[in-house]
């Protein structure tokens, strides 16, 4: 399965970001929680956010990405990007794998 990566990128209603803050950290949470969010963080200097996600299709993701109240409510346009990854460094090796898949001893 494909990573995807997710820029958050501030709206017209930028200002209006305090008044659903708390329910956005508690979207981000879940996902962490779920497994489905790998890093989140934010898009410099002071653009938005950014979701690295993996282990969940491209339908799944746009609905979960439907449910950031930031971006139901306009704060931020979500940009998805797929990546297919081919290389990577071993700490990372768990990203080659299926989600689904039994970590083998030699990644």
């Amino acid at each position: 399965m494909n990573m995807h990566v997710v820029f958050l990128r501030f709206s017209t209603n930028k200002l209006e970001a305090g008044a659903f803050m708390e329910a956005h950290k508690a979207w981000i949470t879940r996902g962490l929680d779920e497994g489905v969010f790998l890093l989140v963080g934010t898009l410099q200097p002071a653009l938005g956010g950014v979701v690295v996600a993996h282990g969940i299709g491209r339908a799944a993701l746009d609905a979960r990405i439907a449910e950031d109240p930031f971006v139901a409510n306009d704060i931020v346009v979500a940009e998805v990007h797929e990546l297919s990854p081919a290389k990577a460094d071993p700490r990372l090796a768990f990203l080659l794998r299926d989600p689904g898949s039994t970590p083998s001893a030699n990644p």
